[in-house]
């Protein structure tokens, strides 16, 4: 159950309806989905949040869209957020992942989270050599 209300009719607002036309022609798609109609309870909260998604997702960068969306799906199983679990997982389809390349994602999700805990259950020193500036 949601913990707020998305407004009736969000682009009533002309902060939100001007965010949810960059969302279009950035995306190419009329689809807006329900992350952004949520926010719209907040134009200032929307606006700035869409202005650091489009920054980092749909700049080009030195890492090429397909990596960005895994490493959110990798962030987003590791921070238990069904939604972005779904949400991103679509963007990397569309994309070009392929169930194999899912699959290892999932593996590496798996490794990390294991190892990360055996680390932190045994308090395991960082190696100097690890560490920027030490040798």
């Amino acid at each position: 159950m949601p913990a707020v209300q998305p407004p009736k009719d969000p682009e009533s607002d002309p902060r939100v309806k001007a965010v949810f036309d960059d969302i279009r022609a950035t995306r190419n798609s009329d689809f807006i989905n329900n992350i952004w109609r949520y926010l719209a309870f907040d134009a200032d909260l929307l606006e700035r949040t869409w202005e650091e998604v489009k920054a980092v997702m749909a700049t080009p960068s030195d890492l090429d869209p397909l990596t960005k969306e895994l490493i959110y799906l990798a962030v987003s199983i590791i921070n238990n957020c069904e939604y972005c679990v779904h949400s991103h997982s679509a963007a990397a389809r569309a994309k070009g992942m392929t169930p194999a390349q899912h699959a290892e994602v999932l593996k590496i999700v798996s490794l990390a989270a294991k190892t990360n805990h055996l680390s932190n259950a045994m308090q395991v020193p960082v190696d100097p050599v690890f560490i920027v500036g030490e040798e």
